[in-house]
């Protein structure tokens, strides 16, 4: 990529911009108030408002490595609260994608350095699907299962959080678990169960 030409590029969508709508700057400078917090993987190649035909304003978008929430973690655990708190998003949503690098490596028994204690948290994803994981032969149907699992294991990371127990408590905010299917372009809806999975876990993780 061409440094540089990023920003004769950068003015040639300004143009573009303005030309269409001299106040559009003006109006994005005046704050934002998405509906949804979209929580991703880092890959270049996903990009959650071009899948979603999404504008600027209408996403609250983190993003790292296999779109991991750990509880460990302050600076997703500092999203997720201002997304709730003063954003007020209604919708969460957890997106994994195949053919995703951070999930095959947590898969392979290699020592990854500094990658080690992020991808633990997958492996331990791996380790409480373990059987059923082992059961599927074909190596690249087992890779995408674990990304879905992987974004199941997320959403339950997320539905822990004291924020989210309030707003869901209160019908005020819907949890969702997609993967993109990098091979299609196609999203698809997990369609999690959500009260079945707050049902089994409330007397451990219930907050409010």
């Amino acid at each position: 990529m061409d440094i540089a030409k990023i920003f004769v590029d950068n003015e040639a969508w300004v143009a573009e911009k303005l030309d269409r709508d001299p106040g559009y700057f003006t109006q994005l400078a005046k704050g934002q108030d998405p509906d949804v917090l979209y929580i991703g993987c880092s890959d270049s190649r996903v990009t959650a408002e071009e899948m979603m035909g999404a504008k600027p304003g209408d996403l609250f978008v983190y993003r790292n490595i296999a779109n991991v929430i750990p509880n460990t973690d302050i600076s997703a655990m500092a999203v997720i609260h201002y997304a709730i708190e003063f954003l007020h998003v209604k919708h969460v949503v957890v997106c994994g994608h195949y053919e995703c690098g951070g999930v095959k490596a947590a898969m392979q028994p290699k020592d990854l350095g500094v990658l080690n204690p992020w991808l633990r948290n997958i492996r331990d994803v791996y380790r409480l699907h373990h059987d059923h994981l082992d059961s599927i032969s074909d190596e690249t149907k087992r890779y995408d299962r674990l990304v879905e699992l992987n974004v199941q294991e997320q959403c339950i990371n997320v539905l822990k959080t004291p924020e989210v127990q309030i707003a869901y408590r209160n019908n005020q905010l819907t949890v969702h678990g997609w993967v993109l299917n990098i091979r299609t372009g196609r999203i698809i809806d997990l369609d999690i169960n959500f009260e079945k999975i707050i049902e089994s876990i409330s007397e451990i993780y219930r907050l409010t």
